[in-house]
Formats: structure tokens, sequence, C-alpha cells
């Protein structure tokens, strides 16, 4: 008897059943729905994202209990794509945050922070099942694997009065790829800027640098706000990117109080 009343529920769309004002989809069953693509990595923006999909249970008693129970299958499922996601990101060159997880410590460290995803937009359909988008910033990623040691503080030069908001990497045509944790040096590798030099509120919730491909959109990026200092990066080591002298100089002697919230973006392209 409760099949065949399924049966006659299903066939009534959630806007009848009174659901709220979310975004409905008229598709066919969700169960039968094509996944959607998954956004993956935004470097721009700094989120991981993506798509989970539940579908509802027909031995619930009602459809508001069907629907509850596809909400919670499609988390669990969007939490399985972050994670499987998150796996091929790079940390730094030849280290991928997959690497790093294979120590248990850090995989649960890795995981509750995943687990803290954002749901962005739902989806229901006709027969009460869910999909959802959700991303989570890469700088929760980011704090759950990097926690600098204490000698390894990068001091920040905070004398004179402020005259730049934030800092833009020129590494056009080095072949620079986009990592979690990048650094930047001077010719004699000191280190001038990474994740040691974020204060731990910054390192949560900014990251260490975001990613563009073109300076134009990075020198308007909000993160570096109106008057970013730009400067070029003559070469690599590993995921490192080294400044020439003159720029090195330059981030030395100006007041880098800045770059404790990472308010940082990197040129690729």
């Amino acid at each position: 008897m409760r099949r065949s009343l399924w049966g006659m529920l299903l066939a009534v769309p959630l806007t009848a059943l009174g659901q709220g004002k979310e975004a409905k989809a008229p598709a066919p069953a969700a169960a039968e729905v094509a996944r959607s693509a998954l956004p993956g990595v935004n470097w721009e923006g700094q989120v991981l994202r993506a798509t989970g999909a539940g579908a509802p249970d027909l031995k619930a008693a009602n459809p508001a209990q069907a629907r509850l129970g596809a909400e919670r299958a499609a988390k669990l499922d969007a939490f399985r794509n972050l994670l499987e996601q998150v796996k091929g990101i790079q940390l730094s060159a030849g280290r991928t945050v997959a690497d790093e997880m294979a120590r248990d410590e850090v995989r649960g460290r890795v995981e509750g922070a995943i687990r803290g995803f954002k749901v962005v937009a739902k989806r229901y359909f006709s027969d009460s099942g869910v999909e959802m988008d959700v991303e989570v910033p890469l700088a929760a990623i980011t704090a759950s694997l990097v926690a600098p040691a204490p000698d390894a503080t990068i001091l920040l030069n905070s004398e004179g009065a402020p005259k730049y908001t934030g800092l833009v990497v020129d590494a056009r045509g080095l072949g620079a790829k986009p990592v979690l944790a990048p650094r930047l040096l001077d010719g004699a590798g000191k280190a001038l800027y990474g994740a040691a030099a974020l204060s731990a509120e910054s390192r949560a919730a900014t990251g260490v640098a975001a990613w563009f491909n073109s300076l134009e959109a990075a020198k308007k990026a909000t993160l570096v706000g109106e008057k970013p200092l730009v400067v070029k990066a003559t070469g690599l080591k590993g995921s490192d990117l080294v400044l020439s002298s003159d720029d090195a100089k330059a981030l030395a002697e100006a007041n880098t109080r800045f770059l404790a919230e990472g308010r940082v973006v990197i040129v690729t392209q």
C-alpha cells in the first residue's frame, strides 16, 4: 500500500507540496539525471567545489522524510567528491595533498576541513531527490596541512607608513603551476614570503596566495586592494618563485604587514 501511495506522491512536484522557494528543476527523476560536471578548483576564488546527489528513500513515511534523507545522501556524496578532488591538488612541487594524507593525523585534519563545506546551491526534483553544489575554502585545506615551525617564521617589515595594500607577483613565462603553499625567495634562497608569514587567522581564512591567468585582472583583485606592489619573478625552484634582486629589495624595504593577511596574487600567464 505504501509503495503504491509513493507512486502517486512522486508524481507531484515539490512546489505543490510547499517545499519552499529554492530552485526546482523540472527534470526527470534525480536518480536518472546525469551528474553535473564538477567545477573543481577555482584558484582565483580560492575554493574547491563539487556536486553531490541524493536519491529519495521510498521506504520513508512521507515526502518530507524522503527529502531529508535525500539531502543527507547528497551531502555525503558531495563530501566524497570533494575528498576525491582534494587528493590531486598540489601542496608544493612534487607533493600532493594525497601524499600528505598518507599520514593518519593529516588525513583526519583534511577530512575535518572538508566536512565544513558550505552548500551554495540546491536543486530539488519531483521525486524528492536532491542535488547540491558545495564549496570549501582552499585556505581551510592549506591550514590543515601546513603548520610552520616557530623557527621558520618569516619576519615582516612593519616600519614606515603603509604604501601598498597587497602584492602581485608576475610569474608569466616561467611555467609556474598553482600550489597551495608557494614561497617567494630572493636570489640567495632566503624566504621572503610563504605560509610561515601568515597569521594563524589568515592561514585558515585567506590562504597563501590566489593564482590568476591575467596580470590586469590580478591588479584589480579585491584580495590585493587598490594599491598593490607588482614584482617580477625571474626563476623557479620547485614551486618557489625567485624574485629579481631589485624587487626583492623593494619588498624587503616596504611595510609588508599586508603579507601577514595573505594579500598575494601570483600570475602565471
